[in-house]
């Protein structure tokens, strides 16, 4: 394992790493005060004195940031002139509008340390062949990222780019890498592929797969339905991933398996309730982020609308920073249905762990009463209307009620999936009233 990306804060123990970061704040607001309109001005309506602000646990003092700040001031984030500017990137637009990210080389050059002490963390080394199955393109991060990091690490990768199985599996038999970067349901699609196809998937070069865009784990870390669907075909080595864009930093599993490593050199992060006050160990909070070292765009007290829990213990592999558990679900996504409050991966876990569904479509919409509503659009083998009371008492078990079923084809479902537009597959359609008390997941990069 390569020293240079096994950074050796992430082997300090807790309290020094507390230290380190409470010393990074202080050039964070350093540099915020000095060159971010925003903040600025955030500054001085609140009457915020930065010199007070001493330690992390001193942020409580100040706001939060906002997906709508980003949306309305945008402009207002730059710290930069735009002669600095790079790379342009954009959200996916999961929560509301796309938000535009302005990155300067230095950005670039963090991004790229952020993957490759990620792939460090995930076993990774300058020996890999890491077959890219997302897109690089359409101004999406992780994509770039992902080969920004691969390269600074010193392994090889392949960019083959998101969906046909087909040119998948042909790159897989040329070139032989040893680890796929894929979004776990499309792992599926590619063993069925090549069931299909009589292609022996079990002896290729394949050996790990790092996962992007949907949970592998359970809250308490064990594998979840879609998880233990891909061991089961194919014993890949699994390593979870959770990030976004405007953090501008990733959380990846190590060979534990035991929720994704925090990087205390790149980002300060709180987990926060409804309060906006720090919650427990143990207790699910939003994922709240403060990034280190960003030059372009930073951020102070960002809610990414992330719910997860989070852990402290040290973890066997020699990091001692926290752990972030698999995602619970996204709180503009939070569906209040027949009194039940639930998120889209409770409903997928379900859908997953039914052998005749091949593919689904979540879609939630506001009815004629004004509530949640939800209809699911489902594909399968020798699947119609007959399934549809078996399906419901699946979810009348596990949740306690059941949503509107719809059938369609795979074709269909797979349109719905990955609209022209989309960087990602969708599982979730959200068309509920922009004026209802919860607005608007797809895959988290």
């Amino acid at each position: 394992m390569s020293g240079a990306f096994f950074p050796e804060i992430e082997k300090e123990s807790q309290q020094n790493i507390s230290r380190y970061q409470n010393q990074r704040l202080q050039q964070a607001f350093s540099y915020l005060l000095a060159k971010s309109p925003f903040y600025r001005e955030l500054f001085v309506k609140h009457g915020i004195d930065v010199n007070k602000i001493k330690t992390i646990a001193d942020l409580v003092q100040i706001p939060v940031t906002t997906k709508d700040d980003l949306q309305q001031r945008n402009d207002d984030f730059l710290c930069v002139p735009k002669t600095l500017i790079i790379d342009y990137i954009t959200t996916s637009g999961t929560l509301g509008d796309p938000v535009t990210f302005a990155m300067t080389d230095k950005d670039l050059d963090r991004l790229a340390y952020n993957e490759a002490i990620s792939f460090t963390c995930a076993g990774g080394s300058s020996s890999d062949v890491y077959q890219l199955m997302t897109t690089i393109d359409r101004r999406f991060m992780a994509g770039l990222a992902y080969f920004l990091g691969i390269r600074m690490l010193g392994a090889s990768v392949v960019r083959v780019g998101n969906g046909i199985p087909e040119l998948q599996w042909d790159t897989i038999q040329r070139i032989k890498p040893n680890t796929i970067i894929a979004v776990p349901s499309f792992i599926l699609k590619i063993i069925d592929y090549a069931e299909h196809q009589g292609i022996d998937y079990q002896q290729s070069s394949i050996k790990n797969a790092v996962c992007i865009g949907e949970p592998l784990r359970k809250a308490d870390l064990s594998l979840n339905t879609l998880g233990r669907k891909i061991q089961e075909r194919w014993p890949l080595k699994l390593f979870s991933t959770y990030a976004s864009t405007e953090m501008g930093t990733s959380f990846t599993e190590c060979r534990e398996g035991a929720g994704g490593h925090h990087h205390p050199e790149l980002i300060i992060t709180e987990f926060l309730g409804d309060n906006d006050m720090p919650v427990k160990e143990g207790e699910p909070g939003e994922v709240t982020v403060t990034t280190l070292g960003v030059e372009g765009m930073p951020l102070l007290r960002f809610k990414t609308g992330d719910v997860c829990h989070h852990f402290t213990e040290p973890c066997p592999c020699g990091r001692n920073t926290i752990r972030l558990g698999p995602l619970v679900g996204r709180k503009n996504q939070m569906i209040k249905y027949k009194g039940t409050t639930l998120f889209p991966p409770a409903l997928y876990d379900i859908l997953d762990n039914i052998a005749y569904v091949s593919d689904y479509i979540v879609e939630v919409y506001t009815n004629q009463i004004g509530t949640d509503e939800i209809l699911i659009h489902i594909s399968g083998k020798g699947i119609g209307e007959e399934k549809e009371k078996d399906i419901k008492d699946h979810f009348r078990a596990k949740l306690r009620v059941a949503p509107l079923i719809t059938f369609a084809s795979e074709s269909t479902i797979q349109k719905m999936q990955f609209p022209e537009i989309s960087r990602k597959p969708v599982k979730f359609i959200d068309n509920r009233e922009k004026n209802s008390n919860y607005t608007d997941l797809t895959p988290i990069i």
